[in-house]
């Protein structure tokens, strides 16, 4: 449950935790059935060994660089992207616990990449190219984060980091732990941002 810096509920940030949660989970079961529809098996990518857990944190410091830069950017468009995701995406996750929030990340990071990757990605490659199955994808998984054109441009941008990440290793899990660990961070600093314009 979501706590308030006055450790009151916060009704809104609750809610939200459920709803984003089990929106993330829904993903996973229009995975099954695209995967079953276009025959693949994304769980044959799924193998959690040593390399492909490190392959996964290491694949992380590009996307916080990225972070980095974007929370510090003067460009007038990607202010404007931070400025959107702080004003919508802050009051719900700033009251959220760290458990919370790393709860949502390993789910985003998991169905997103099960779905996008392990099930779109592969199931393009019958009728397409690799690298043209990469970009329609990533296309694809950008115009679902199209909250705005920026925000849609470094989605797909992402996934093509994220898509080609995971042809490289033949393994789910270097992009999901990338993922995850990324969202995990960006929700923090989406909320610690948030909480700071508000004192």
């Amino acid at each position: 449950m979501c706590i308030s810096n006055e450790q009151s509920k916060d009704p809104t940030a609750s809610s939200f935790f459920r709803l984003a949660a089990a929106g993330e989970a829904g993903l996973l079961l229009l995975a099954w059935a695209l995967s079953r529809w276009l025959e693949v098996s994304p769980l044959q990518f799924i193998r959690f060994t040593a390399p492909a857990l490190l392959w996964g944190a290491l694949a992380t410091v590009p996307l916080l660089l990225g972070l980095v830069w974007m929370l510090g950017s003067e460009l007038g468009p990607v202010r404007r992207l931070v400025a959107l995701v702080v004003e919508q995406v802050g009051p719900l996750v700033s009251s959220c616990s760290t458990l919370e929030l790393g709860c949502l990340a390993a789910v985003a990071g998991l169905s997103e990449e099960v779905l996008f990757r392990g099930v779109i990605q592969v199931g393009l490659t019958r009728w397409l190219p690799l690298a043209a199955a990469l970009v329609a994808a990533s296309l694809i998984f950008g115009l679902v984060h199209s909250a705005s054109r920026t925000y849609a441009l470094f989605a797909g941008v992402m996934g093509l980091y994220l898509g080609a990440l995971f042809w490289w290793q033949s393994s789910l899990v270097p992009p999901i732990i990338a993922h995850g660990l990324y969202d995990f961070v960006a929700l923090g600093a989406v909320a610690r941002r948030y909480r700071d314009g508000r004192s």
